[in-house]
């Protein structure tokens, strides 16, 4: 059964990882989605087997035009826009406050915050309007440091406590048109890059096998998961009849981090 026929969705970061997933399971419950990355040949594949219902968009989310063209680019293609998800999203490696410089702290809270946070703000600013008159929804890709200690260094776990306030608020302006929640993965084999302000660009996630067993050792299910894991979540969330009466949550995908 196809959850999400006659859909249209916005995906920012989704040519790898968390976001990849998601738009691949959008289009499989037969979504039409728009992906709006800075690099975009992961989807490659995707392009070739869902044409008609994939538009692909090279821009930056900390980009106010980016942001508005990639809705109106997605407007154009599909008429409408019934779900945004703000994805985008960059790690900090567990970078601790005292093994940093003052001259990096500031760099790299500048980075950080304007990917994992401002990002988020010019998205949702870009989608509202069209958002409320489909009586659509944002979904913003939070994390375990969204609620908890531990889940990355001082600045990351302080962009996603960020990203948490912003689920809450915007669900209290938004309503009652849009509703706006989260989903918290964890302990995910992803890509997922560090900042290029503390030369962490370079990283990737899944290719550390040292820290994937710190993390699994950390949480109660002890695994750490593919992507595809958490992309139920943003169906469930994204639909109007099977989520319809949830907005300002956050759904943990996380192995049980919170209960350790």
């Amino acid at each position: 059964m196809e959850r999400l026929s006659n859909y249209s969705i916005a995906v920012t970061g989704g040519n790898s990882g968390i976001g990849r997933a998601v738009v691949q399971r959008f289009l499989e419950e037969g979504a039409s989605v728009a992906v709006m990355d800075r690099s975009l040949g992961g989807l490659t594949g995707l392009s070739a087997e869902y044409q008609k219902r994939l538009l692909t968009f090279t821009g930056d989310v900390v980009s106010t035009v980016d942001n508005g063209a990639f809705v109106e680019a997605t407007l154009t293609a599909f008429g409408k826009l019934d779900t945004f998800v703000a994805n985008a999203g960059i790690w900090d490696w567990f970078k601790r406050l005292e093994k940093m410089s003052a001259e990096q702290l500031a760099k790299a809270y500048q980075e950080i915050f304007e990917v994992n946070v401002l990002g988020c703000l010019l998205g949702a600013h870009a989608a509202v309007s069209s958002l409320r008159s489909t009586g659509g929804s944002l979904i913003f890709t939070a994390s375990p440091a969204s609620s908890h200690a531990g889940g990355g260094g001082v600045l990351y776990t302080a962009s996603k406590h960020a990203v948490a306030g912003l689920v809450r608020q915007l669900a209290k302006e938004l309503a009652p048109e849009v509703r706006v929640n989260g989903v918290s993965p964890g302990a995910t084999l992803t890509p997922l890059a560090g900042p290029l302000s503390l030369g962490m660009s370079e990283r990737r996630l899944a290719d550390n096998q040292e820290l994937v067993r710190r993390l699994e050792f950390g949480i109660p299910l002890a695994r750490a998961w593919p992507a595809e894991t958490h992309a139920s979540i943003y169906v469930l969330l994204a639909s109007r009849t099977e989520a319809p009466a949830t907005t300002g949550c956050i759904f943990e995908s996380d192995g049980g981090y919170g209960v350790r």
